[in-house]
């Protein structure tokens, strides 16, 4: 029995050649594409004042990839009050847990997410405008005014040359006529006001919890309120972890309530009344869609 070879050996071997000659081309074009848009983006970062040709700025996408990095913090308001809710980190179990709720006025305190030396600077910038407004005009300054005048300060490091954007972002508690305000604070230097917010790391689930909760913070007690804060708070850690009085920070302030901050044993109270966290259910295999059963190949 004979077989008959319609291509010589050396046409099929070209041809073989040829295919993986063009695979080659095509990775290489692929790997040229994506080192140039490294290059391109290494370009365009150098600098606060550079824009990409894609419009983008990419020195304060990082400022504002830095607050992702921090620990989480939720902010959440009534009629009548504001609350601050915020994981402390420590370093090592040698070093102590860091403050993430700061005093700035009898009326006002932030809860921070990033660099925490920048946030100093920021929060004593508002101090001393607090200070002069009760010095020059004997009254409170508005909690609006002063996020006004956050968000100028934070926005001429992003227009100068040889500045970097503050690599942290605020939530910023108060109460002042107008009621309770809870306001974030970007890098980029915009602010919103916000009936309920979270920031920092993993804060994507604290914030699905507000929105599913939302409608009913209004017309909360404090103590009801501080627990969705505490449950919110506690979404955004990992499943083997839990709040305790060491690693969570409490800020409170209302009406005929100046901004008071609960750490350690004051915690405790708080922490008391909330119940024990749900296990996360792990997908069973009934749970899990069935596997696609291969194609039988076919009999020739």
């Amino acid at each position: 029995m004979y077989i008959r070879i319609r291509k010589a050996p050396s046409k099929i071997f070209r041809d073989v050649n040829r295919k993986s000659n063009q695979v080659l081309i095509g990775y290489l074009r692929r790997l040229l594409v994506e080192s140039s848009i490294i290059m391109f983006r290494n370009q365009y970062d150098n600098d606060v004042t550079v824009w990409s040709p894609q419009g983008r700025i990419h020195q304060i996408e990082y400022a504002m990839e830095a607050v992702k990095q921090g620990s989480a913090t939720v902010g959440l308001k009534s009629r009548s009050h504001a609350v601050l809710v915020a994981l402390k980190r420590a370093q090592s179990e040698l070093a102590a847990h860091q403050k993430k709720i700061l005093h700035v006025d009898s009326h006002i305190g932030i809860s921070i997410a990033g660099l925490t030396a920048d946030a100093r600077l920021l929060c004593n910038f508002m101090r001393q405008e607090c200070l002069d407004s009760r010095f020059v005009f004997d009254r409170p300054l508005p909690v609006s005014r002063l996020v006004t005048l956050i968000g100028s300060k934070t926005q001429i490091p992003t227009q100068r040359y040889g500045r970097r954007p503050y690599g942290v972002g605020l939530l910023i508690a108060g109460y002042d006529d107008m009621g309770p305000h809870i306001f974030q604070t970007c890098p980029s230097a915009n602010y919103f006001d916000c009936k309920a917010m979270s920031i920092g790391a993993r804060s994507q689930s604290a914030r699905t919890y507000l929105e599913r909760h939302m409608d009913t913070f209004l017309d909360c007690e404090l103590n009801d309120l501080v627990q969705h804060g505490l449950r919110g708070l506690r979404e955004t850690l990992p499943a083997e972890q839990d709040l305790t009085t060491k690693n969570v920070s409490v800020g409170i302030v209302g009406k005929d309530m100046e901004f008071t901050i609960y750490d350690d044993g004051d915690v405790a109270s708080f922490l008391e009344g909330l119940e024990e966290r749900p296990q996360r259910r792990v997908a069973q295999p009934d749970d899990e869609p069935a596997a696609e059963k291969p194609e039988e190949p076919m009999e020739l």
